[in-house]
């Protein structure tokens, strides 16, 4: 009879009021500090306390389970209660209500039809066991079964999945417009981008499937991961090439999504790399990245020390590195420092080298996991630095290199964004920061006042430039050095490898350099693109190539010679003029003479021969040179500097006319001159030697011929 009534109060239905008495019943029974896991909570929970009027705790229980299916069960107990709360007063469909009544169901695996007809069993004669324990035998036991009862399971799931292919295209045949719906939402996403192992991962699954056909899954991973640990950095570098793009190319996917769903209120933040520390490190090293030097001069002793020290044990190795350095004299101890201090100088120079070929994004991102300025901060105050510094103290130091406006904005905010977000590291505060600069919009005050600091920073820095320029303090220039087995320097662009190309063919060889070059341009310009892609990546090629022979032939050097070679280019680079060379000349010749403009178009001299110019060329020319020597400089320079140019250019062709007119008429008369001469001298040669007038003729073409010459 009792049976009977148990029966008939668990089939009746539950009121709203009786579910929530239930739940607050579970509450009061439950522990203060409920901090463990809901099912062990529910193990544990006195479901005597919790039945209340005709509910018995069983049908409690059971109840409880019904509404607990229908929630997410990764939190506490407590945290499930107030959301079975919510559910009770608000009921909501999950996934598979939203489904379609008709959506055919898929088949199951073959391996599926066997776990499922296979577990009841084996739960009973193993109570004990959890069910990952029970997955794990069947999973072994479905490996183990032979080909012919596998066959079974087979041959069930082909002929379930024929039917399935068909139920679907049936159901698509009757809603289309809920297919349509359904695979613009899975097709319209843009797929992530895949990590470099996971690529090569794909790609030798394949190979490794036809060598090993009756690998497991897991057999396939532990086997490829163990070769993907052996992989060459070279090989491995494919891959995080393709991963790369992966990458960019699913940030202008997701960018174009955003925009085009903008109903979805989604954000594209900083995305995660798919590269991994080491494989980021590998990338850069590839690209040309320097290895950061160590701090001081004891860092750099320990650390050659240290790699003569693999057997001691890491504790003993910093012990003997201290004591052994506290052993060393003071002169050896300003050596490493010394090197320390010369290894950091190549540390910049090379880093800074590697940033220009990085576009901004990058270079934020390097910015941002090194910090560069260490240079200046820790050299300053070492005696190697400071002996070096009162050498150089005569020569004029480079000044500081303006900043954009952004690095002058994170400057600033970057302490404040420290106090409110101190768990932030500095690579993410770099990122936050560019990405605030970003978000600002170009109009407003804020951005505005940023860009004007900048410029002055800027126009600081041309000022200091042109005062370091300056005749009182230009150095003396170099003389320029040869370095015998020196691998000679490609070129940097593609421009600069189909300038030389052209220049080497000696196609325009007619044209002067100035034209040449201006017509070299012209063709650069209408070449297409993929010719300049073509020109761009054989100078890439070259660089790399140019690399390779530069570090061989620097291997090859005495540790002198490549001191003496690295000090002359750290040389060149402060004095970038060239060894022993002038301001440069244009030279145009007009026909006996020659006209030449200076470079700063601070005037011109006309030089011709003095025997052919008159005392009114001669006054112009005096007056001329004087103008050029004045330290006042005449109206006519202090216009713009193009306008100038060519009110120069017309006046020097005017004078050149002029001068050659003149010339041309001087000849002329010259020639006039010699046949009047020579007329007179035939005369005087003729047959007429007793006549007296012959004579006077004669003397009289002598006394003429004499005065030409004087002339």
């Amino acid at each position: 009879m009792n049976g009977e009534m148990e029966v008939v109060a668990q089939d009746q239905v539950w009121a709203q009021d009786d579910l929530l008495k239930l739940l607050d019943a579970m509450k009061v029974a439950l522990p203060q500090k409920d901090v463990t896991k809901y099912k062990t909570s529910e193990s544990h929970l006195d479901w005597q306390k919790v039945a209340f009027n005709s509910y018995t705790a069983e049908m409690c229980k059971q109840k409880w389970l019904e509404v607990s299916k229908e929630i997410r069960k990764f939190r506490t107990l407590t945290e499930l209660i107030v959301d079975a709360e919510d559910y009770i007063k608000n009921p909501y469909k999950g996934k598979k209500l939203k489904k379609h009544p008709d959506f055919p169901k898929k088949p199951l695996t073959p391996y599926f039809r066997f776990f499922m007809e296979k577990r009841a069993k084996y739960a009973k004669l193993h109570p004990e066991m959890s069910n990952l324990d029970l997955t794990k035998i069947l999973s072994k036991k479905y490996r183990e079964l032979p080909d012919k009862k596998k066959k079974k399971y087979v041959e069930d799931f082909l002929r379930e999945k024929e039917a399935f292919v068909q139920s679907m295209m049936k159901f698509r045949e009757e809603h289309p417009d809920l297919m349509e719906s359904m695979t613009k939402k899975a097709s319209n996403v843009p797929e992530k981008p895949k990590t470099p192992q996971q690529l090569w991962y794909n790609h030798e699954k394949k190979a490794f499937l036809k060598t090993h056909p009756d690998a497991t899954t897991k057999d396939i991973k532990d086997s490829l991961g163990k070769q993907w640990t052996q992989l060459s950095d070279k090989k491995r570098l494919k891959w995080i090439g393709k991963s790369l793009e992966q990458q960019k190319l699913y940030e202008e996917a997701m960018r174009e999504y955003i925009q085009q769903h903008p109903e979805l209120n989604m954000t594209q933040g900083a995305m995660k790399s798919t590269l991994t520390k080491a494989e980021r490190h590998l990338k850069d090293k590839s690209d040309g990245r320097p290895d950061k030097p160590p701090p001081n001069g004891y860092s750099m002793f320990c650390a050659e020390l240290m790699s003569n020290m693999k057997d001691v044990p890491s504790t003993e190795r910093m012990m003997m590195c201290s004591q052994r350095w506290k052993l060393l004299k003071q002169s050896e101890k300003d050596a490493y420092q010394k090197r320390c201090e010369q290894r950091k100088k190549e540390y910049e120079i090379e880093m800074n080298r590697f940033l220009s070929t990085l576009p901004e994004k990058e270079q934020q991102r390097v910015l941002g996991e090194d910090k560069i300025g260490f240079k200046k901060n820790n050299a300053a105050g070492s005696p190697a630095s400071k002996k070096k510094n009162a050498k150089t103290n005569a020569s004029p130091e480079k000044p500081k290199r303006p900043i954009s406006a952004m690095f002058i904005f994170a400057e600033e905010k970057r302490a404040k964004l420290q106090q409110e977000r101190p768990d932030l590291p500095d690579s993410e505060l770099t990122r936050f920061l560019a990405r605030m600069w970003n978000e600002l919009p170009d109009k407003k005050k804020e951005k505005i006042m940023w860009i004007k600091k900048a410029a002055e920073d800027q126009k600081r820095y041309e000022r200091d430039l042109c005062e370091m320029r300056s005749p009182a303090n230009v150095v003396a220039p170099m003389k320029k050095m040869k370095f015998e087995g020196e691998p000679k320097k490609p070129p940097s662009n593609g421009y600069q490898k189909f300038s030389q190309e052209m220049l080497s063919n000696g196609e325009l060889n007619h044209l002067p350099m100035k034209e040449r070059m201006a017509e070299i341009g012209s063709r650069w310009q209408r070449l297409p693109l993929k010719d300049k892609e073509c020109y761009k990546k054989i100078a890439e090629e070259k660089q790399r190539q140019y690399k390779v022979l530069l570090e061989q032939w620097l291997a090859s050097l005495s540790t002198q010679e490549r001191n003496i070679y690295r000090e002359y280019n750290s040389q060149k680079r402060r004095n970038p003029a060239k060894a022993g060379a002038t301001k440069a000349k244009l030279k145009k010749s007009v026909s006996t003479g020659a006209c030449w403009f200076n470079k700063d178009l601070r005037g011109f001299s006309v030089l011709l021969s003095d025997n052919l110019l008159s005392d009114r060329t001669l006054r112009r020319k005096t007056m001329m040179r004087k103008m050029m020597t004045s330290r006042r400089r005449p109206p006519l320079m202090q216009t713009h500097p193009v306008r100038r140019t060519m009110m120069m250019t017309t006046t020097m062709m005017t004078t050149t006319m002029m001068i050659t007119t003149r010339m041309t008429k001087k000849r002329r008369m010259t020639r006039l001159k010699t046949k009047k001469t020579n007329r007179m001298t035939k005369a005087a040669a003729s047959p007429t030697r007793g006549n007296p007038q012959s004579r006077t003729r004669t003397e009289t073409a002598e006394a003429l011929q004499r005065r030409t010459k004087q002339r």
